[in-house]
Formats: structure tokens, sequence, C-alpha cells
């Protein structure tokens, strides 16, 4: 049986790779039963060739964003994967420096059928970390926070995540009497247990990459914007805003910026006959 524990990951606290991943926002994807390119299929990723370590795939991915001359709206990135031995077989590893924006559901569900897929995941210099479970075409259980769960079968999980370290009680629920541990060590122990595969530093950095160029995600249409917010003072702010609204303002803060600037010069003040009379009696 898998013993293993976020202890087990201490070493990503002292990885330069490590650090890189978390400032760059990373998506660290596992999936059995399919191969390298049958993944970077499924992602929609332009072959982009093959990249040497992690290195290979940085410099791959450096290029790619350089092509946009600072277009920093556009989320295309370059993606790495790799075979790796894990449980009942080989699996497929892909990381990519996206930004934490990971492999999209529909996308996660193809990649799961008659399969697994493990990911986890952080945005770069922003605490939010995303642990996701497909089983077979089905999201099974996904979190940022492991006391508050999400899928198919959001509590399946709970044994798992108390045995690699998440401080939680045997309902679920945090435990404040739990030692403090590494939660993202614990996101990799909990993969590994999952998978079979112990992910080190040297398993990411000196693998072959078949690399492949992520597109953008089409932006999604959108109605209205919706603003709710409670103040420390518990005074709370509702308000919504729609498409049209928006539209117009920015339309008219566009226009005003854009208008042309004039400049007026002011004659010196000259003050009224009876002050200028006071004044010359004072003299």
């Amino acid at each position: 049986m898998n013993s293993v524990t976020a202890q087990d990951y201490a070493w990503i606290r002292t990885s330069p790779l490590f650090r890189h991943m978390m400032e760059s926002g990373y998506t660290l994807t596992l999936i059995r039963g399919r191969t390298p390119r049958e993944a970077l299929r499924a992602m929609e990723a332009e072959p982009r060739g093959t990249g040497e370590g992690t290195a290979g795939l940085i410099e791959a991915d450096d290029a790619h964003r350089t092509e946009l001359g600072g277009d920093y709206w556009d989320r295309a990135y370059v993606a790495g994967a790799f075979t790796a031995p894990g449980e009942n077989g080989d699996w497929t590893v892909v990381l990519g420096f996206d930004g934490g924006l990971g492999i999209p559901a529909p996308h996660m569900e193809t990649l799961s059928r008659d399969g697994r897929v493990v990911a986890h995941s952080t945005n770069g210099g922003k605490p939010i970390h995303l642990f996701h479970w497909f089983e077979d075409g089905e999201l099974r259980t996904t979190f940022e926070g492991p006391s508050s769960r999400d899928g198919g079968t959001p509590d399946e999980l709970v044994p798992l995540l108390r045995e690699v370290g998440f401080p939680l009680t045997a309902s679920g629920e945090h435990d404040e009497s739990a030692p403090d541990v590494d939660q993202k060590a614990a996101a990799f122990a909990l993969a590994e247990r999952l998978t079979g595969i112990r992910v080190t530093e040297s398993l990411l950095q000196n693998a072959t990459y078949e690399l492949g160029l992520v597109p953008d995600e089409p932006a999604e249409e959108w109605t209205d914007l919706v603003i709710d917010i409670t103040d420390a003072h518990g005074e709370r702010l509702d308000k919504e805003w729609t498409y049209e609204e928006i539209a117009t303002a920015s339309d008219r803060a566009r226009a005003e910026a854009n208008a042309p600037i004039a400049i007026t010069y002011n004659e010196p003040h000259e003050p009224p006959a009876a002050d200028r009379s006071e004044h010359e009696t004072r003299q």
C-alpha cells in the first residue's frame, strides 16, 4: 500500500523548478490510458516538436510568449507531455506554465473516459490552489480548500486526504486541532496516492517532452456584472450592471479621455472700483 504523505514532498520548498512553477502558475496533470500525443490532441494543441527536460519546455513557452509581442490577453501556452510508469500501467504527465488555468473540464472528461485524470494547479502569485480528480468521464472530487469539496463524490477522498496530512476530521470538516501541513506538498502526495506516480524534481527535469501549443479558450459571452461586497462594518454593497450599461460607460470614458484638452489663460484679477478707491485711500 502506498503510504506517501506530505512529508515526502518537502523537496518542493527548496526546488528552483517548483519556485518557477509557483511564480508562473502551473498545472500538472496525470492521465491514465492515454499517450502524450493523444493527450495533446484532446487539448487541441498544435504540435511543436519535442523539448529536452523542463529547460526545453520553458524555452519553447518563452519563445511563444515572445511571438505574442506583449499581448497579455492571449492565454495560449506551450504544454509538455511525457510517459511515466504508475498504477496499472503507463500514464501521461502533462506540465504547463499556464497561470493555473488548467485543462478545460470538457477535455478532462474526454481524457478520463475509461481511465483517470488527476490534476493540481496554482495560478501564479495568488493564493488559488486547485485539485481535480476525474474518473471515467466524471468529475469525482474537486477542491481549493480540502474542507470545501465538490464533484460527484466529494467525500470519497476524505480518508486519503487525512492520511496524506490535510487537517480534516473523520467527517471531512476542518480540524483546528490538527498540526499545520504544507498543503501544496499534501496535494502532490494525494496525486501520488491516486496515480502511483512519484513526482520528483529529476522526473520533471530529465523527461523528453512532447510539446504542443494549447490555444486560448474563447471568452464566454456575458450579459451582466454583479458586485456583492460586505465591508468590515457589515455594510453590504449589492449592485448589478448590464452589459449595455457598462459598454455605454466605457464608451463615454473613452471619448472623454480622447477629447482635445482646452487650455485657457486667466487675466490678472482686477478688483472692483469701490475696492480700488478704498485701497488708494489707505495708501
